[in-house]
């Protein structure tokens, strides 16, 4: 799965919702940095 579209789709839905990061990371009990990083890409999470 590309993280980058994977990110884009959240974050278009997330705006569809008029939701802030800080929202969305308090709903999902993530930081916000952490949906930020989803968003742009950059975070990769670990396949153990």
């Amino acid at each position: 799965m590309d993280q980058k579209k994977t990110g884009q789709f959240l974050k278009t839905l997330r705006k569809e919702k008029n939701i802030t990061q800080e929202v969305l990371a308090e709903a999902l009990n993530v930081s916000s940095r952490t949906v930020s990083r989803w968003e742009t890409g950059v975070s990769q999470t670990k396949g153990y």
